[in-house]
């Protein structure tokens, strides 16, 4: 059996680090002509047609019947140890490394401004003492500092590490899997002076990170939050949201609504409405953009972007058609200036001032 999951073998560019880079953002090979849909191998923004919705969401439908409670609670208390089985099957062989990220999110490349002291202090209005510039922890005295959540073995970090030479940069990585994260650390070009990997469960909104809050640049869910059961979302992304500075920005990528991969499912993988267990025992959710946004929204972040990616993938030898659906979003913790301003506008509109 072959399944689908969050890899750039299946669910992304496979373009090498040069093209990658040059690459607009979601591409620009547009299928203007059906005839020539053999002539490359994936084709971008592709519109669907009103009859290929409908034809989705019946499917969607027709396989939606949810798996009994007390198998849905067995795939949520073993989730560990289906990940961990996951990885010590694939070790680092399953994915490639993410070089398009440079592409859609330009914030993991180097950084060109100073960091913004002053406003690290001003949190939701009030004047916060910045204490973690005194606390010990890995990357104290770093001045950027990115967080992947659900690094698997390391295909976005280690690219991050090899094209973002600034040297104020820390990236902290965690997974929910201990054997991803030893894998992490285990390969070569793991450097602990500049990179921090722990195990972590992003679904327990108690546990604690090894870093303050509002000490983060950047965090990074790549294909991660899909993972979590739908419950618990929202009080993940809150913790998250903890941990961004003022003007800090979360940036995911993640299964859109319909994707080939969710059609594909069977009956008797359905857990709740779009959320689905592999044959392996992980799960996965497809978002729709009004989802992703109500979420980060409740969360105090404000929208940057929240798109759909839409890709026409081809296998020309096989003569096959696979229609990816993705999401991508970018949400920022707002800044008490721009809070400020919108107060003030506000006022001024209703005559108060």
């Amino acid at each position: 059996k072959t399944y689908s999951y969050p890899s750039e073998t299946v669910n992304g560019p496979t373009e090498d680090s040069a093209e990658a880079q040059k690459r607009p953002q979601f591409g620009t090979r547009f299928l203007t002509d059906p005839r020539q849909v053999f002539q490359h191998n994936a084709w971008d923004n592709v519109e669907w047609s009103a009859e290929q919705e409908q034809a989705a969401q019946k499917k969607v439908q027709e396989n939606s019947q949810p798996l009994p409670a007390e198998k849905q609670e067995e795939f949520d208390n073993r989730a560990n140890e289906y990940w961990n089985d996951f990885y010590t099957i694939h070790e680092n062989r399953f994915f490639k490394d993410r070089h398009w990220l440079f592409t859609e999110f330009p914030e993991l490349a180097p950084q060109q401004k100073p960091p913004q002291e002053a406003e690290e202090n001003l949190i939701n209005g009030e004047d916060v003492p910045s204490t973690h510039n005194d606390a010990v922890f890995p990357g104290a005295s770093a001045s950027y500092r990115i967080l992947e959540v659900g690094c698997g073995v390391g295909n976005t970090v280690f690219p991050i590490l090899k094209t973002n030479n600034d040297p104020g940069l820390f990236v902290y990585c965690c997974d929910f899997s201990s054997t991803a994260v030893d894998l992490v650390k285990s390969n070569p070009e793991y450097d602990p002076s500049c990179c921090h990997a722990f195990v972590h469960d992003m679904s327990d909104a108690s546990a604690e990170y090894p870093i303050p809050d509002h000490s983060l640049d950047v965090i990074v869910l790549i294909f991660v939050l899909s993972a979590l059961h739908p419950q618990k979302m929202q009080n993940s992304i809150n913790r998250l949201a903890r941990l961004l500075k003022p003007g800090g920005v979360l940036l995911l990528r993640d299964y859109g609504r319909y994707d080939m991969a969710q059609l594909r499912f069977k009956k008797g993988r359905c857990l709740s409405d779009n959320f689905y267990v592999r044959g392996d025992g992980t799960r996965v959710y497809f978002f729709t953009q009004d989802e992703l946004h109500d979420l980060f929204s409740s969360a105090g972040l404000e929208k940057v972007q929240n798109l759909v990616d839409r890709r026409l993938q081809v296998n020309r030898g096989k003569q096959l058609t696979m229609y990816r659906v993705w999401v991508q979003c970018k949400y920022r913790k707002v800044l008490l200036i721009v809070v400020l301003t919108h107060v003030m506008e506000h006022a001024a509109y209703l005559g108060c001032t």
